[in-house]
């Protein structure tokens, strides 16, 4: 399951996502536009049994026009498909764990993970104070309200709690 906030709407690629829900639909605004809606719905359109779902009190102008383009682009793929005798599929990627993402073997080739071991090899607070300053870019970057680069340096913190406990073992 992913769930998101703004995550989802452009350039996500991720096949297996076979249902989308976007709550609050009818309000109009940026995030429910006529384009934010329907590349929120394209989310799903790699799937072969991808939904959506769209939950609102009432259909707006933005509502109605993404789902008439979106049944648009169905109908010219339908007909395209038959014509060439194609059977839609749905894209089968593996999809990497957490256990490739700590691999600290192949971690340490980094050279930023690296030059990060070596620090700590010689001061085992290193990695405690680079979390420490990456938690004050993490707490700007959501005061600013950039969510999505307080989570990359979230998920960089993650990774170096990760790291100094592969280390103490």
């Amino acid at each position: 399951m992913l769930i998101g906030i703004n995550l989802l709407r452009e350039g996500l690629d991720l096949p297996e996502v076979s249902l989308v829900a976007i709550t609050e639909a009818d309000k109009e605004g940026f995030l429910r536009s006529e384009r934010s809606l329907i590349q929120t719905i394209g989310r799903a359109a790699r799937n072969a049994n991808g939904r959506v779902i769209l939950y609102a009190q009432k259909v707006t102008e933005s509502m109605r026009k993404a789902m008439e383009e979106t049944d648009r682009r169905r109908a010219i793929q339908k007909a395209y498909n038959e014509e060439h005798g194609i059977t839609p599929q749905t894209v089968k990627r593996r999809v990497s764990g957490l256990t490739e993402y700590y691999d600290f073997d192949v971690l340490a080739e980094e050279p930023e993970v690296g030059d990060i071991i070596k620090e700590y090899k010689k001061d085992e607070s290193a990695i405690q104070k680079k979390i420490k300053d990456l938690k004050k870019q993490m707490k700007k970057h959501s005061d600013k309200l950039e969510f999505e680069d307080a989570a990359l340096v979230r998920d960089e913190i993650k990774r170096l709690q990760m790291l100094e406990l592969s280390l103490t073992d």
